[in-house]
Formats: C-alpha cells, sequence, structure tokens
C-alpha cells in the first residue's frame, strides 16, 4: 500500500490512508475483509482497481455490516449500531424478551457458587462473555458488569 501512496496509521496497523489536497482515502483490511472509503471516489475507484489485479476481489457494494456493527449512511452523515449483534446475542441466550437495566449489576456485588445450582456449559460461558468482552468495548455502559461475570470464564466448576 504504501507504493500505492498510503500511509499506515499508527493507531490501527491494518488501516492505511491517502491525503491528497483535502481529500481522503482510507483503506482497512480485516483477516480476508478490505473496506475502501473516504471523500475521493476517483481514487477509491483506482485502489480498487490496483487491489484487484493483486487479489481475487468481489466488490460488495456500499458497507451495510462489518464486525458486528450495522453501517447506515445519509447525507448528514454515518450511523453506527450494534443493534442486530445485540439482538442475536439475546436470541442465542433466551433473553430476547429481557428488560434494559440502567445498571445491570450493582456495584461491590459479591457473586458466590450456589451448591444447588445446576452446572453451566463452560464452553458456552466463556463463548457468550467473549461477545459480552467484544461489546462492551463500544458500550462502557456494561463494562463493569462484564468484568464481574467474565472473573468466572476459567473456573473449573461454573455454577
Amino acid at each position: 500500500m504504501k507504493n500505492f501512496g498510503h500511509t499506515q496509521s499508527n493507531s490501527d496497523h491494518t488501516m492505511f490512508l491517502k491525503r491528497d489536497e483535502g481529500k481522503l482515502t482510507i483503506l482497512i483490511v480485516y483477516v480476508d475483509d478490505i473496506i475502501v472509503t473516504g471523500n475521493d471516489a476517483e481514487e477509491q475507484l483506482k485502489l480498487q482497481k490496483y487491489l484487484s489485479q493483486e487479489f481475487e476481489m468481489k466488490d460488495l457494494g456500499d458497507l451495510k455490516y462489518f464486525l458486528g456493527i450495522e453501517v447506515a449512511m445519509s447525507k448528514t452523515g454515518i450511523f453506527l449500531s450494534q443493534r442486530k449483534y445485540v439482538m442475536v446475542l439475546l436470541s442465542e441466550i433466551g433473553m430476547l424478551g429481557c428488560k434494559p437495566a440502567d445498571t445491570p449489576i450493582e456495584m461491590n456485588h459479591k457473586l458466590c457458587e450456589d451448591m444447588d445450582q445446576e452446572s453451566t456449559n463452560k464452553e458456552q460461558y466463556q463463548r457468550l462473555i467473549g461477545r459480552f468482552i467484544y461489546l462492551a468495548h463500544k458500550r462502557p455502559n456494561i463494562a463493569y458488569a462484564v468484568n464481574v461475570v467474565s472473573q468466572f470464564m476459567h473456573s473449573s466448576s461454573i455454577r
């Protein structure tokens, strides 16, 4: 990408930027997905043509969903939402009808094992907590609760 005039971002090594007279072209790479965006349509087309000569690619059109984030673009800006990600998550754990709470867990709440409670599937619990950790990066209001329940991820007998 450097040969094509892009510089690698200092904050994210998978992002490459090209600035030219107030115009910006951005390339983001995640595993086998590539996003090309910016305010220079001509430069974006050149970049896509260059990349398609180097790699087998498909143009999937405007970005709609990426890494659990819905993307809606309009003349007034870009709207990002994780509603679909959260709805799928709630559906998978059987809590689709749950009610939101301002504070999902009280501060300094102590959790402990209840020997009478049915055992939890460890792999399923770890997968669920991993998804909540990913969600908490963008939702600081749930970070504390996720931190508390994640302390039980590696317990040999989660209850």
